[in-house]
């Protein structure tokens, strides 16, 4: 009870001390952690990472074992499990054409991606804004701290100064303080999407490259006897 007490008095002191933009900074802080805490839930709840599963499922249809691979990447959480799920269904389904395979995997993963990148907006302008508001406080402050020395005239006391520039300072440091892990955490998030990503496009194009050889295969057979492919 001792510690919660005395965090919320050093919290209202800093307040004190720095002003309404402290306090915006302190408002910024909660929010973003509170998106940070969603998306790392989110992103554990789909398995964002791991693809074990997927991998293990482009394995068992390259080895012609095409119901076991739909069955074990359907249960998949993972976009990349749920990609590699989708083209083994159309492929399944009789659909041959290649190009039109790739289209709806696309748009899906897109979606999938997009619904993963929720919140990112909001923790960019965090980490763009935090240090701006904290360098305006620390402008305020400065004027605040001269207007004081002017009031002075004469009798000029040089901790007023000197106190007035360590509170206007203390704006910088708390929107350096919010800015600099939301950056952080924001890079990572950013990296596991694009790794999701990249590892949609390689493991669906292992389950398409199948296919596409019997589209082509197809193509070749369909060449009326007597007629070359360059003609």
């Amino acid at each position: 009870m001792t510690f919660l007490t005395d965090s919320i008095e050093l919290i209202f002191g800093f307040i004190n001390l720095g002003g309404p933009v402290v306090a915006i900074l302190m408002l910024l802080s909660v929010v973003s952690l509170a998106v940070i805490v969603m998306k790392l839930w989110e992103f554990s709840r789909l398995h964002v990472g791991r693809r074990n599963r997927a991998e293990n499922a482009v394995r068992l249809w390259i080895e012609n074992r095409p119901t076991e691979a739909l069955a074990l990447a359907r249960a998949g959480r993972s976009p990349a499990a749920q990609g590699v799920a989708r083209a083994i269904a159309l492929i399944s389904g009789g659909q041959r054409d290649k190009a039109d395979i790739e289209e709806r995997l696309s748009r899906s993963a897109v979606g999938q991606l997009h619904a993963l990148q929720s919140g990112f907006r909001l923790l960019d302008a965090v980490a763009q804004i935090a240090p701006l508001l904290g360098l305006f406080g620390t402008v305020l402050g400065m004027i605040d701290a001269f207007r004081k020395l002017q009031t002075a005239g004469s009798v000029v006391d040089p901790t007023i100064l000197a106190g007035g520039i360590w509170v206007a300072l203390l704006t910088t440091a708390a929107g350096l303080a919010v800015a600099m892990p939301v950056s952080l955490v924001l890079t990572w998030l950013e990296s596991r999407v694009e790794n999701e990503r990249v590892a949609i496009e390689t493991l669906t194009s292992d389950i398409l490259a199948p296919a596409g050889i019997i589209a082509e295969a197809e193509s070749v057979s369909s060449v009326p006897e007597g007629l070359s492919l360059a003609s």
